[in-house]
């Protein structure tokens, strides 16, 4: 039981990133079929507005 060594953790950031974009691509994809065209591009207006934020506030 002693010789049991903790390895390192898997990295999941690609996966993760990945994951990211599909489930963003849908919901934009959900939100086109139910509000249009405009209503998506809204979304990404203010996705990309509070993105900059944060890496303006990070850095």
């Amino acid at each position: 039981m002693d010789d049991h060594r903790i390895g390192r953790a898997p990295d999941y950031t690609n996966a993760a990133l990945i994951m990211l974009g599909v489930n963003l691509t849908w919901v934009f994809v959900l939100i086109w079929a139910l509000w249009g065209m405009s209503a998506s591009l809204m979304l990404a207006l203010v996705l990309n507005h509070a993105i900059t934020r944060l890496a303006r506030r990070a850095g």
